[in-house]
């Protein structure tokens, strides 16, 4: 696949770990949270006490600490809220935008990049990001932003819009279910080159009609993370 001069940008950019240092690649495991893994068929993805079953079941069978996937991924787990618009198919937004990793609730999130915070917000809807922080980045001629959804309320206090982050400084801790949109604890991480005006936020799903556009305009986050279990 032909990359654009943005995505070619992205992976040639060197990185910090969004976890601890200490971790390899090999702490890593691959998730199938789509429509297509017949496997969730066997729990209620609604039930976010099936789901974190399945996803600590697949962390322990594969003898690793972060379950990570999700882009462009078609879920059925959206269809408990009708904050997704599930009653219209053609409206509803069941397609993952951002890398999902699943890790315990109370892990230090660090910055990947250097960067200035763009805003903050606590996204209260029944399935949204719960506490989430937006950086901006400036580097070479590209301007763009990532977004951490799923956050600890502890991270979104006493912060200030425009205070510089380092790369590799930490930024926040993940949240439980009680504060996270009542999810198992894991880290929304996305890319956005254009953020429309949003503050603290950031569509993290999509409906199908929509998705060439929020494909062009939220990158794989992978092409910054560069996981790839076994490396």
């Amino acid at each position: 696949m032909l990359l654009s001069s943005f995505e070619a940008f992205l992976k040639s950019l060197k990185t910090n770990s969004l976890f601890d240092v200490a971790m390899s690649m090999r702490d890593f495991t691959p998730i199938d949270l789509s429509t297509h893994n017949s496997e969730l068929n066997k729990i209620n993805v609604s039930s976010p006490e099936d789901l974190e079953q399945f996803i600590w079941n697949a962390l322990r069978t594969h003898n690793a600490n972060v379950a990570f996937g999700g882009y462009l991924e078609k879920r059925a787990i959206y269809q408990r809220s009708t904050y997704f618009n599930q009653t219209n198919p053609e409206t509803e937004r069941n397609i993952h935008l951002g890398l999902d990793l699943w890790i315990e609730a109370n892990t230090a999130i660090f910055a990947p990049l250097s960067g200035t915070i763009h805003s903050f917000k606590n996204n209260t809807n029944y399935g949204d990001y719960g506490p989430t922080i937006v950086l901006k980045h400036h580097i070479e001629e590209f301007e763009f932003y990532t977004l951490y959804g799923h956050l600890s309320l502890e991270s979104i206090e006493d912060l200030e819009v425009g205070v510089e982050v380092n790369q590799g400084e930490q930024i926040a801790t993940l949240g439980t279910a009680g504060v996270n949109g009542d999810y198992p604890p894991h880290l929304h991480f996305q890319i956005i080159k254009d953020i429309q005006g949003f503050v603290g936020d950031y569509p993290g799903v999509c409906s199908q009609k929509d998705l060439e556009f929020y494909r062009e305009n939220c990158p794989d986050p992978n092409y910054l993370l560069k996981i790839n279990r076994g490396q």
